[in-house]
C-alpha cells in the first residue's frame, strides 16, 4: 500500500538519491589509500601497574583508575616506588582503553635502552571506563577534574629525587585531547603543570556529532577560554590528524584555531608528517609505528641535559616539533646547529661548469667535493636544484662565500633540505644568496653503498606550469592536461582556482621512459600552502598513477597561495598530467562535512508531511498516506529562502541586535560559514537526501507495523475495533506517572524508550484488529463501508460515545505512521544517553546529568495520550487548524537550528505532537 501511494517517477528520484547517497558514502568509508602503517609489537610482556589513589578520590570517582605502564625488568623494577624518570600521561578517548598506551610506551623503552636509560620516560594512562565521551558530554568535565587529580598523584611519586619533574607531557587520543585542554579552564589548574601536549585525531574545534547541549557547552566552555587568553597560554601544543583514513574525525576538526599571538600550536595531518608519510585511521594513530617513532624522537629531543625534564624553553619545544612533524632536514635535531663547516682535510675537489650534473656514487675510496660556480649561473638562471639518494643524517651540502674555486669554511646548507621518502632535496633561489661565490656537493668515501647525487640549475617559468582544476559541474565529462617534455629533475604545478572543500578531482600522472636498466622512482608531493595536510605518492616509472585532490581546510579568504602539485622526477622520462572533476568525491566530502546535519533536515521533510496530513483532517475530515503527503508537502522552497534572508539580514547590525534582544540562538548557517564550511546548493542537496531518507524510512516503519500485527495475530487471539474511543483508559494514568518515576529515578532515554514502546504497541495492535475487520468482511465490501461511514459520521454527530469504522481506523494508521517516524528520530537521537546509562550502570543507578529529563515530562504523557488518540476524535477540535499550522515554522527551525545542534532537533518534534495531543480536549 506504501509503493502504490508513490507514482514511478518519485520512486525512480528516491531510488536516484539513494545511488548518489551510496557513492558518497563509499568515498568517505572506502575512498582512501590502504593502510600503510606498521604494526608495533611489544619486545616483553605489557604491565600496567595500578596506581594507588586517595580514598576520598576513589571514592569520587568510582570508575576511574590510573596506571603506569611497563615490560620485563622495567616493570619489576617501578613496582617499587618513587620514580626517577620524565612522567607522560596518556588519555584516551571516546570508548578508549587506557592499554592503548602500550605502542608509544614500549617504543619509547626501547630508545632508552638504547641510550642505557641515559634518559627514560615513564608512560602513565588513565582508565575512562571506556566511557562514550562523544556520545554524551556530561562526564567531560568529571573526567577533566580527575585528570588534574591524576597529575598531581603523578608528581609526588618523584618527590625527593634529585631530578624531580615539576610538569607532566600529555598525549591525548581522539576527546582525550580536548579534555587535556579543558584543564586550563579548571579554577584552581595551575598552568605550568602540563610542560607539551600532544593530541591525536581530536576534534578541537566542533563536536563530530552534538548529541547533547553537555558537548556543546564543554567545548564553547573550553575554545572561548583558549582563544581568549591565548596571551597567556604558553603551552606548547602539537595537533595530528589522521587524513582521509580516518572517518570518524575528520581532519578538519583537528586543527587549532590559527591566532596571530598564539605562536605555540601546530597542527599538521599524518600523511605530511616526515618519515611518517600515511594516513591513519581513527585507532590506528595510536600504534602506528612509523608515527609513534616520530612522536618518540621528539620527545627525547625536547630532554633538557642540565634538568633531565623536559625543556621549558617554549622556542626549543617548537623547534623540535617542527623538525620532527613539519619539515625534516635529514639531520639530526639540532638546539643551535654550526651554519658554518670546516670543509678542510684530505679530500678532492672537482669543478663543475655544466648546468645539469649526475654522480654515481659507489664504493668511493676518498671524499669528493664537487664546487659549482654560481657567477655564470645566476645570469642565465634563478633556481639551483639537488637532490641524494643517500639518507643519512650527515651534511651533504654547502656553499662558500666570495671564494675562487675551493675554500676552507663553508655555510651549511644541510638545514635548508627536505627529506622525502626516497631522496633528499634542496631548492634555492640564486638571488637570496648574493654573497655565495659556489655551491659544494659533498660525496663521502663509502664501501659497498650505491647512491646517486643530481643537480641542476634552471629558470622558475620553464619548472612551473599552471594548470586551472576542472569547473565543479563538468562531472568528470573534461579534462585538462600538460605534457612535461624537458628533462628536468623539479617540476611546480600551480593548481589554479582549487582552494574549496567541496571541490574534488583525479589526477592521472603518465610517466614514459626511455630504455633504462634500473627502476626509476618518482614523487609527487600534493602541498596545501594554507595548511599542513600535505600527501606524498611514491610511483616507479613508466606507470600511470592516479592521486586523489581534496582538502581537510579551505583556503582563508586573505590568502593567495596556490596549491602546488610538485613532482620529483627522473630526466630518462616524459610525464603527462591530466585533472578533471571526480564526481563521487564531491559527494564523500558534502557526507563527510555534512553527513551529521542530515538528521535535522529528515526530520524537517517530516514535519512538512505533518502539517499536510494535519490540515488535510482539518479540511477535508480525512488523512492521506505518509508517502503521497510527503511527495505533497516536502519541498525545499517551504524552508530554504526563510534560512537564507535570515542568514542575509543577520549580516545587518540592527537585525543582529534585535536578535540578541529576542534571545535566540546563533544559525547554525552562520556557524558554518564561519567554519569555511559553506557549499554552493548543499542546504538544498541535504533537504533532498532528506526527502528520500524520510521516504525509505516510512517504508521501513510501515512494513514494520505490519510485520509486527501479523506476528500478533499469529500469537493472540484476532482482535476487534475498539466500540467506544476512550482517550483515557483506566490504566493511562498509571502507566504515565510510572514513566515518568523511571525518567526521574533511572535515566530520561530510558523511559522515552518505554513510552515509544508502548505508543508502538498501540499502532501494532489498531493494525491487528483494522486487519481482522477487513478479512470478516464480505469480497466487495465497498457499498456497505460507505453506508457505514454515513451512519458512522451521522452517528458521531450525535452520539457522545464515538466508534471506530474501518475507514477512521486507516484514517488513524496513517496519521500514526507519521508520528512513529517522527518518535523514531527523537529516540533515535536520545539513544546515546541510554547507552552510557547501561555501560556505567553498576557505578551509577541515576544517570546525572540527564539531558533527556525536561523532555521525558512532556514526552511521556504526549505519547499516552496519543497512543489512544483516533482522527475521529479529533476531526471537530478547535485546536486542529492551529495545530495544522505550527509544524511549517518548526520545520524551518530545525533548518535553522538544529542542524549543526542535533540535540534541539526533539525539541522541534514534541510541540506539534503535543498540540495534536491538546486536540483531544480542546
Amino acid at each position: 500500500m506504501f509503493l502504490h501511494s508513490v507514482n514511478l517517477w518519485n520512486l525512480a528520484f528516491y531510488v536516484f538519491m539513494v545511488f548518489m547517497a551510496t557513492l558518497g558514502l563509499w568515498d568517505v568509508f572506502f575512498g582512501f589509500e590502504e593502510n600503510k602503517c606498521s604494526m608495533s609489537y611489544m619486545f616483553e610482556y605489557p604491565e600496567y601497574q595500578k596506581i594507588e589513589l586517595p580514598k576520598k578520590l576513589a571514592k569520587r570517582y568510582p570508575a576511574y583508575e590510573l596506571y603506569l605502564y611497563g615490560e620485563g625488568s622495567y616493570a619489576e623494577e617501578h613496582k617499587i616506588l618513587p620514580l626517577t624518570g620524565i612522567p607522560v600521561l596518556f588519555l584516551p578517548g571516546n570508548a578508549g582503553s587506557y592499554k592503548q598506551v602500550r605502542s608509544i610506551g614500549s617504543i619509547a623503552l626501547r630508545k632508552a635502552e638504547d641510550i642505557d636509560f641515559k634518559y627514560h620516560f615513564d608512560f602513565f594512562s588513565v582508565n575512562f571506563n571506556e566511557e562514550l565521551v562523544a556520545l554524551y558530554g556530561g562526564s567531560l568535565q568529571k573526567q577533566t577534574k580527575f585528570v588534574h587529580e591524576c597529575i598531581k598523584t603523578i608528581l609526588k611519586l618523584y618527590k625527593g629525587q634529585e631530578f624531580a619533574p615539576k610538569s607532566v607531557a600529555i598525549i591525548g587520543h581522539s576527546m582525550g585531547g580536548l579534555v587535556a585542554r579543558a584543564l586550563l579552564t579548571l579554577k584552581n589548574f595551575k598552568h605550568d603543570l602540563i610542560n607539551l601536549l600532544i593530541t591525536q585525531a581530536t576534534p578541537h574545534v566542533a563536536p563530530v556529532m552534538p548529541l547533547d547541549r553537555f558537548i556543546t557547552d564543554f567545548y564553547t566552555t573550553v575554545n572561548n577560554y583558549w582563544i581568549l587568553n591565548a596571551r597567556h597560554i604558553n603551552l606548547t601544543t602539537l595537533s595530528v590528524a589522521g587524513g582521509f583514513r580516518d572517518y570518524q574525525v575528520r581532519s578538519g576538526l583537528t586543527f587549532l584555531p590559527k591566532l596571530s599571538h598564539h605562536t605555540s600550536a601546530l597542527s599538521v595531518v599524518s600523511s605530511a608528517v616526515p618519515k611518517t608519510w600515511v594516513s591513519t585511521d581513527h585507532l590506528s594513530i595510536v600504534w602506528c609505528k612509523q608515527l609513534q617513532l616520530t612522536t618518540v624522537r621528539a620527545f627525547f629531543d625536547l630532554i633538557d641535559a642540565d634538568t633531565k625534564q623536559i625543556t621549558q624553553n617554549y622556542k626549543k619545544k617548537l623547534s623540535v616539533l617542527t623538525h620532527h612533524f613539519i619539515r625534516h632536514p635529514s639531520k639530526h635535531f639540532e638546539e643551535n646547529p654550526a651554519i658554518i663547516s670546516d670543509l678542510t682535510g684530505t679530500s678532492m675537489w672537482v669543478p663543475v661548469k655544466v648546468s645539469k650534473w649526475t654522480y654515481v656514487a659507489y664504493n668511493e675510496s676518498e671524499k669528493i667535493y664537487f664546487t659549482f660556480p654560481l657567477e655564470n649561473h645566476r645570469k642565465i638562471y634563478t633556481h639551483v636544484y639537488c637532490q641524494s639518494t643517500m639518507l643519512d643524517t650527515n651534511s651533504w651540502i654547502f656553499a662558500c662565500i666570495n671564494s675562487t674555486s675551493m675554500c676552507q669554511q663553508g655555510v651549511d646548507l644541510s638545514w635548508k633540505a627536505e627529506l622525502l621518502p626516497t631522496i633528499k632535496t634542496l631548492t634555492l633561489r640564486l638571488q637570496d644568496y648574493p654573497s655565495l661565490s659556489h655551491l659544494v656537493v659533498y660525496v663521502p668515501s663509502v664501501h659497498g653503498s650505491k647512491f646517486v647525487v643530481d643537480c641542476e640549475f634552471f629558470k622558475k617559468e620553464t619548472r612551473s606550469i599552471q594548470l586551472p582544476v576542472t569547473h565543479l559541474f563538468s562531472f568528470g565529462l573534461s579534462s585538462r592536461k600538460v605534457m612535461l617534455n624537458a628533462n628536468g629533475l623539479y617540476y611546480n604545478i600551480e593548481l589554479l582556482n582549487f582552494g574549496q572543500i567541496y571541490q574534488a578531482f583525479k589526477i592521472n600522472v603518465v610517466s614514459k621512459c626511455s630504455a633504462v636498466k634500473e627502476e626509476i622512482t618518482s614523487i609527487y608531493k600534493l602541498h596545501i600552502p594554507w595548511s599542513y595536510e600535505d600527501s606524498l605518492t611514491v610511483a616507479q616509472a613508466p606507470s600511470s598513477t592516479e592521486i586523489s585532490l581534496k582538502l581537510h581546510i579551505a583556503q582563508p579568504e586573505n590568502d593567495s597561495h596556490v596549491a602546488l602539485l610538485k613532482m620529483y622526477t627522473s630526466s630518462d622520462c616524459r610525464y603527462e598530467v591530466t585533472i578533471k572533476t571526480s564526481f563521487s568525491q564531491i559527494l564523500g566530502q558534502v557526507v563527510r562535512f555534512h553527513g551529521g546535519a542530515l538528521p535535522a533536515y529528515v526530520v524537517s521533510n517530516m514535519l512538512l508531511t505533518y502539517r499536510g496530513q494535519l490540515y488535510s483532517l482539518f479540511s477535508t475530515g480525512c488523512c492521506l498516506e505518509y508517502a503521497t503527503m510527503l511527495d505533497k508537502e516536502a519541498k525545499p522552497y517551504k524552508v530554504d529562502p526563510f534560512v537564507i534572508i535570515i542568514k542575509f539580514l543577520l549580516g545587518y547590525k540592527w537585525f543582529n541586535e534585535l536578535w540578541d534582544v529576542l534571545l535566540l540562538p546563533e544559525v547554525d548557517a552562520v556557524i558554518l560559514t564561519s567554519q569555511s564550511m559553506c557549499f554552493p546548493l548543499i542546504s538544498l542537496i541535504l533537504f533532498l537526501f532528506g526527502t528520500c531518507t524520510a521516504y525509505w524510512s516510512g517504508l521501513l516503519s510501515s512494513a514494520s507495523v505490519r510485520l509486527l500485527s501479523s506476528l500478533w495475530l499469529a500469537l493472540k487471539r484476532p482482535s476487534e475495533l475498539p466500540k467506544d474511543i476512550k482517550m483515557i483508559s483506566p490504566d493511562l494514568p498509571f502507566l504515565t506517572i510510572v514513566l515518568i518515576i523511571v525518567s526521574w529515578t533511572t535515566c530520561g532515554a530510558l523511559a522515552i524508550l518505554l513510552s515509544y514502546v508502548y505508543y508502538v504497541f498501540k499502532v501494532v495492535h489498531l493494525q491487528a484488529s483494522l486487519t481482522t475487520f477487513k478479512n470478516s468482511q464480505p469480497v466487495n465490501p465497498k457499498h456497505s463501508r460507505r453506508s457505514e461511514k454515513k451512519s458512522n459520521h451521522h452517528k458521531d454527530s450525535s452520539v457522545h460515545n464515538l466508534r471506530l469504522s474501518a475507514n477512521d481506523a486507516e484514517d488513524s494508521l496513517r496519521m500514526h505512521s507519521t508520528v512513529i517516524n517522527l518518535l523514531t528520530w527523537i529516540v533515535l537521537l536520545s539513544m546515546p544517553s541510554l547507552i552510557y546509562w547501561l555501560k556505567n550502570l553498576r557505578y551509577y543507578f541515576k544517570l546525572n546529568p540527564d539531558p533527556c529529563k525536561p523532555l521525558a515530562f512532556i514526552l511521556i504523557p504526549t505519547m499516552a495520550i496519543l497512543g489512544n488518540t483516533y482522527t475521529v476524535s479529533i476531526k471537530s477540535s478547535k485546536l486542529l487548524k492551529t495545530a495544522s499550522q505550527f509544524p511549517l515554522p518548526l520545520a524551518v527551525g530545525v533548518i535553522a537550528f538544529g542542524s549543526a545542534h542535533l540535540y534541539r532537533v526533539p525539541c522541534f518534534v514534541f510541540i506539534p505532537l503535543l498540540l495534536h495531543a491538546l486536540c483531544n480536549f480542546m
